[in-house]
């Protein structure tokens, strides 16, 4: 009996890892070569590559294809519809498989619905990527990131809630839902653990 829950319309290759308590949805394909962690929910009609690696509790929505050599780490969100590639110059008549460029995702990142990640990017820890936007470069941390092609409109919390903070600097705010404290050095943002003494 396995750990994990597939529906029957789904189909998960041989050798393919699913971690304990995971979901697999309807027409689900899983290739063998795929590792899939704890928790994980693949949505209605996702396809999953060989070279996939997808960390704890990521969320998967439907019609989201993973294709090889896309890493997500974990709690990632994948909203509906949203695009990975792996080849930047693709033509039918030409094999381009020696080719295909990572993309890695990090913790706590969302990936809105219908945006498209361009391979070869990095998207930092619990960035933010709009709906229907565009990444073509690496994302920072804790980024908002909206438009086609994406650019910078902000920084957002761990909780996914915009702010107070510029886009450059040097700036601290406090999350209103968890008084957790950020930190704007320049162009980058860090989390500070919460003080019980603050």
């Amino acid at each position: 009996m396995t750990a994990y829950t597939v529906h029957p319309s789904a189909i998960v290759d041989e050798g393919a890892q699913i971690g304990e308590g995971s979901r697999v949805w309807h027409f689900v394909h899983v290739c063998s070569g795929a590792r899939i962690g704890k928790g994980v929910s693949l949505g209605q009609n996702v396809f999953v590559g060989n070279k996939v690696a997808i960390g704890d509790r990521c969320k998967i929505q439907n019609n989201v294809s993973i294709y090889d050599n896309v890493t997500l780490e974990e709690d990632v969100f994948c909203g509906p519809s949203m695009v990975f590639t792996n080849v930047h110059n693709p033509r039918a008549f030409i094999e381009r498989k020696n080719e295909y460029k990572g993309t890695l995702i990090k913790r706590g990142a969302t990936l809105g619905a219908n945006c498209t990640i361009i391979c070869g990017t990095t998207v930092g820890e619990y960035a933010f990527i709009g709906a229907g936007a565009v990444v073509n470069k690496d994302v920072s941390a804790y980024a908002l990131m909206v438009g086609v092609p994406a650019r910078q409109i902000g920084w957002m919390s761990e909780y996914g809630e915009q702010l107070d903070l510029p886009l450059q600097g040097h700036a601290e705010t406090v999350c209103r839902y968890t008084g957790a404290r950020y930190v704007l050095n320049e162009t980058s943002v860090v989390r500070r653990a919460i003080d019980i003494h603050d």
